[in-house]
């Protein structure tokens, strides 16, 4: 939960990142933009987006009307992404602030709007490239405790050296735990 001591550390301190994106907002803020954002955040391991400060340091609050019905725009970011984002008000002195907080992508999985894989280059929103997509995908191959028995065995050079169970079934389950007792 971000509290306005959080926020205005953020405004002192905070360059923007991929993990941090400030925009200005005062009336309203573009709903595909704010997906493309989500999206960014999440693909670049979760971060925060806040509306209704300057986007230029030094970094002031001006305040939003954008997004009056939070209830709304969180369940639009579920619906369109299927993610939660959580968004906070936020009653600073200078006017509101809102704050969404956006989880990380789960491992292996990019997330995407309208069919687009986006990632930060610089200040610009772009496609990720087939290499970064790969890199993603990869991140969901099996993990080596859910490899079966043969495949283990198999990638094992000393067969001998694993222990066994009395079945087959047995040594498949016992197999899982190589590491602990070979």
């Amino acid at each position: 939960m971000t509290t306005l001591e959080t926020l205005n550390r953020w405004l002192l301190e905070a360059h923007e990142n991929e993990h941090l994106e400030f925009k200005e907002a005062k009336q309203q803020y573009d709903t595909t933009k704010l997906m493309r954002y989500c999206v960014v955040l999440a693909n670049e391991g979760g971060g925060h987006l806040v509306l209704g400060v300057s986007d230029k340091r030094p970094r002031q609050v001006v305040g939003t009307q954008a997004f009056q019905n939070r209830g709304d725009v969180t369940a639009r970011i579920l619906e369109a992404l299927r993610m939660r984002v959580d968004v906070q008000e936020l009653q600073h002195p200078d006017g509101r602030v809102l704050v969404f907080a956006v989880p990380p992508r789960p491992a292996g999985t990019p997330l995407h709007h309208e069919g687009a894989y986006l990632m930060r280059a610089g200040e610009d929103l772009v496609p990720m490239s087939p290499d970064q997509l790969k890199r993603i995908f990869a991140e969901g191959g099996p993990d080596w405790f859910d490899r079966t028995a043969s495949q283990v065995i198999g990638a094992t050079k000393d067969a001998g050296l694993i222990k066994t169970g009395e079945s087959d079934t047995t040594s498949t389950r016992y197999a899982r735990y190589l590491p602990f007792w070979a």
